[in-house]
């Protein structure tokens, strides 16, 4: 049983895992169980080229940020468990905890973050009655979200990303994936909001 299971492993799903990672030492998040489905085959960062994001020298490209922010969670963080060539297949509540099934195996977890694509090629079963057009991005797309208030679609279970309803933007899908760690830190501490820095001594 996991505390937490992040499904997606681009912008948003990565960000919101070193997030999460990042809290270890706080009393409130120290014993709890992260996991994270790296699925990254049908990500938009593996075609992605950034020369306008702070902080990334121009140039680097979305397939090299997959490849280092698996290494740098590992590194960093590696009480969080990366699990790698499973798809999430169907998604389902069954009393206090959610069930995901992958093409191999099925996981319990208190609370899920769904942060995959949002193309109508989203085949996540249990997530459809959640579905509609994408509010910031052109009908002919055909893109869409999952309807959500500010990142919770139910109780436990969260959007994070361009799946979201946000524009497809790296730094929005990061932001956004950092947001609702914060948001999960903050309920694990009792509702006191929480965030986390690391700074130079």
């Amino acid at each position: 049983m996991y505390n937490i299971l992040i499904i997606g492993g681009g912008a948003a799903g990565m960000s919101c895992a070193l997030v999460l990672g990042s809290a270890k030492d706080k009393p409130f998040a120290t014993n709890k169980s992260i996991g994270i489905i790296t699925h990254q085959k049908t990500s938009h960062l593996q075609t992605a080229l950034f020369n306008n994001v702070l902080g990334l020298a121009p140039g680097t490209t979305g397939a090299s940020i997959l490849e280092s922010g698996k290494k740098q969670l590992l590194r960093l963080y590696p009480h969080i468990e990366q699990i790698e060539n499973e798809k999430v297949l169907e998604v389902s509540r069954s009393d206090n905890y959610f069930e995901v099934r992958t093409n191999k195996n099925t996981y319990q977890s208190k609370i899920v973050v769904i942060a995959v694509g949002y193309t109508n090629l989203m085949t996540i079963k249990g997530l459809d009655q959640h579905i509609q057009p994408h509010p910031r991005a052109a009908i002919d797309k055909k893109r869409i979200w999952l309807k959500n208030t500010d990142h919770l679609i139910e109780d436990n279970l969260y959007v994070a990303g361009i799946l979201a309803g946000w524009r497809s933007q790296f730094s929005i899908a990061s932001g956004s994936g950092a947001h609702v760690a914060t948001d999960i830190l903050t309920l694990w501490n009792g509702g006191k909001h929480v965030k986390v820095h690391d700074k130079i001594v």
